[in-house]
Protein backbone atom coordinates (compact mmCIF):
# COMPACT_ATOMS: atom_id res chain seq x y z
CA UNK A 1 0.00 0.00 0.00
CA UNK A 2 1.31 3.38 -0.80
CA UNK A 3 2.16 5.94 1.94
CA UNK A 4 -0.23 8.48 0.06
CA UNK A 5 -2.98 5.63 0.53
CA UNK A 6 -2.19 5.29 4.04
CA UNK A 7 -1.94 9.39 5.04
CA UNK A 8 -5.33 9.79 3.47
CA UNK A 9 -6.83 6.76 5.44
CA UNK A 10 -5.59 8.07 8.00
CA UNK A 11 -6.68 11.81 7.59
CA UNK A 12 -9.97 10.00 7.03
CA UNK A 13 -9.98 8.25 10.02
CA UNK A 14 -8.96 11.30 12.03
CA UNK A 15 -11.81 13.64 10.59
CA UNK A 16 -14.55 11.22 10.83
CA UNK A 17 -13.21 10.92 15.05
CA UNK A 18 -13.40 14.29 14.90
CA UNK A 19 -16.37 15.48 13.61
CA UNK A 20 -18.14 11.43 15.17
CA UNK A 21 -16.58 14.13 18.87
CA UNK A 22 -18.10 17.41 17.82
CA UNK A 23 -21.42 15.61 16.75
CA UNK A 24 -21.79 14.18 20.37
CA UNK A 25 -20.41 17.01 22.33
CA UNK A 26 -23.31 19.28 20.60
CA UNK A 27 -26.13 16.69 20.61
CA UNK A 28 -28.83 17.45 23.41
CA UNK A 29 -28.07 14.56 25.66
CA UNK A 30 -27.29 13.90 29.29
CA UNK A 31 -23.60 14.18 30.43
CA UNK A 32 -23.50 10.36 31.18
CA UNK A 33 -25.20 9.33 28.09
CA UNK A 34 -22.63 11.74 26.35
CA UNK A 35 -19.15 10.17 27.88
CA UNK A 36 -20.69 6.73 26.67
CA UNK A 37 -21.33 7.87 23.63
CA UNK A 38 -17.55 9.23 23.46
CA UNK A 39 -16.15 6.12 24.79
CA UNK A 40 -17.87 4.18 22.30
CA UNK A 41 -16.78 6.10 19.25
CA UNK A 42 -12.77 5.96 21.03
CA UNK A 43 -13.19 2.32 20.79
CA UNK A 44 -14.24 2.12 17.63
CA UNK A 45 -11.76 4.74 16.13
CA UNK A 46 -9.17 2.26 18.32
CA UNK A 47 -10.23 -1.21 16.73
CA UNK A 48 -10.02 0.40 13.24
CA UNK A 49 -6.74 1.89 13.86
CA UNK A 50 -5.53 -1.71 15.14
CA UNK A 51 -7.35 -3.54 11.79
CA UNK A 52 -5.64 -0.73 10.08
CA UNK A 53 -2.08 -2.17 11.94
CA UNK A 54 -2.81 -5.45 10.87
CA UNK A 55 -3.72 -5.27 7.56
CA UNK A 56 -0.20 -2.98 7.02
CA UNK A 57 2.07 -5.56 8.95
CA UNK A 58 0.17 -8.30 6.42
CA UNK A 59 1.00 -6.78 3.25
CA UNK A 60 4.45 -5.82 4.30
CA UNK A 61 5.35 -9.33 5.32
CA UNK A 62 3.77 -10.42 2.37
CA UNK A 63 5.93 -8.06 0.07
CA UNK A 64 9.03 -8.92 2.18
CA UNK A 65 8.94 -12.28 2.44
CA UNK A 66 10.69 -14.57 0.31
CA UNK A 67 11.35 -17.82 -0.51
CA UNK A 68 14.85 -19.03 -0.61
CA UNK A 69 14.93 -20.51 -4.23
CA UNK A 70 13.79 -16.84 -4.95
CA UNK A 71 16.52 -14.76 -2.96
CA UNK A 72 19.29 -17.80 -4.30
CA UNK A 73 17.77 -16.72 -7.69
CA UNK A 74 18.20 -13.31 -7.11
CA UNK A 75 21.59 -13.23 -5.91
CA UNK A 76 23.43 -15.21 -8.52
CA UNK A 77 21.29 -12.67 -10.95
CA UNK A 78 23.39 -10.39 -9.26
CA UNK A 79 26.75 -11.87 -9.27
CA UNK A 80 26.34 -13.10 -12.84
CA UNK A 81 25.89 -9.37 -13.82
CA UNK A 82 28.64 -7.76 -11.38
CA UNK A 83 30.77 -10.52 -13.22
CA UNK A 84 30.13 -9.52 -16.32
CA UNK A 85 30.50 -5.82 -15.80
CA UNK A 86 33.86 -6.25 -14.18
CA UNK A 87 34.66 -8.29 -17.15
CA UNK A 88 33.64 -5.24 -19.19
CA UNK A 89 35.57 -3.07 -17.05
CA UNK A 90 38.75 -5.30 -17.13
CA UNK A 91 38.84 -5.29 -21.07
CA UNK A 92 38.55 -1.66 -21.60
CA UNK A 93 40.89 -0.64 -18.90
CA UNK A 94 43.60 -3.47 -20.56
CA UNK A 95 42.56 -1.82 -24.09
CA UNK A 96 43.37 1.53 -22.90
CA UNK A 97 46.39 0.60 -21.01
CA UNK A 98 48.02 -0.66 -24.22
CA UNK A 99 47.05 2.41 -26.15
CA UNK A 100 49.33 4.23 -23.40
CA UNK A 101 52.08 2.50 -23.43
CA UNK A 102 52.01 2.23 -27.11
CA UNK A 103 51.39 6.28 -27.01
CA UNK A 104 54.80 6.05 -24.67
CA UNK A 105 56.90 4.06 -26.67
CA UNK A 106 56.19 6.95 -29.59
CA UNK A 107 57.66 9.65 -26.85
CA UNK A 108 60.71 7.89 -25.91
CA UNK A 109 62.13 7.09 -29.28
Amino acid sequence: MSNLNSNSILALLAGAAIGAGLGILFAPDKGSKTREKIKDGFDDLKDQAKNKWNTLETDAKQKFTSTKEELKDSIDTLLSDTSYKTEEAIVFLEEKLAELKKQNAKLHK
